[in-house]
């Protein structure tokens, strides 16, 4: 799952492949190249389960089991136990919207800290890692910094755009934060901003913000 960093020429291969994936999104506009994150192979094709540990505890995306979030739109999130993917135990972020619909997002993090997202359900865009050529993508890393790009899903590309940044939700106003850009990578969907506060996770979606997180009991 790790290499050594891309440098020379395999950094501008890498920057041109995803540049032109990118312009695949019609009128929307495309967000900068990502950069990659050194060390890592984004997506991973082949985890090994000796590199993950049991838990999630990464700042900007803790997901102990049991922990719930509430937000101001009326959807509602909780961490629990998740299956077993590619022989990886994951932690489930188990969310239900406003409307009811629940949707499962199944995570492990790997023992340097950064968290990898194994699979979606739920929905219509439904994918696990493994599956009809579905990889494990990254969702936060271990020491995010500006400028970092990385596949999270089969569909999207985030962005580190911003670190400690000055966020105010209903609950709280938060200091030690993490901006993620959130772009449709080939389908021109668009995308959206989310806002990860240290010890919290997610406060901010667009302009969906917190009002709740109960830790575990």
């Amino acid at each position: 799952m790790r290499t050594p960093p891309r440098t020379g020429l395999a950094a501008l291969a890498l920057g041109a492949a995803l540049a032109t994936a990118l312009a695949g999104c019609g009128s929307a506009a495309a967000p900068a190249p990502p950069t990659g994150v050194d060390g890592l192979v984004v997506p991973t094709p082949s985890p090994d389960p000796g590199d993950f540990t049991a838990t999630v505890d990464n700042p900007w995306f803790p997901l102990p089991p049991g922990a719930r979030w509430r937000y101001d739109d009326g959807s509602a999130a909780e961490a629990a136990p998740g299956p077993e993917i590619e022989g990886v135990a994951t932690t489930s972020l188990v969310r239900t919207a406003a409307d009811g619909t629940v949707t499962r997002d199944h995570f492990a993090q790997d023992r340097s800290g950064n968290v990898w997202w194994f699979g979606h359900e739920g929905s219509d865009d439904a994918w696990q890692a493994g599956d009809d050529g579905a990889e494990a993508g990254l969702m936060m890393p271990a020491r995010p910094r500006v400028g970092d790009g990385f596949r999270s899903t089969p569909g999207t590309v985030s962005t580190v755009e911003a670190r400690d940044d000055e966020v105010t939700v209903p609950l709280a106003t938060y200091g030690d934060t993490v901006v993620l850009e959130v772009a449709a990578s080939a389908d021109g969907l668009g995308g959206h901003s989310d806002v990860y506060a240290r010890g919290v996770g997610l406060v901010q979606d667009d302009a969906t913000g917190l009002v709740a997180y109960d830790e575990p009991r």
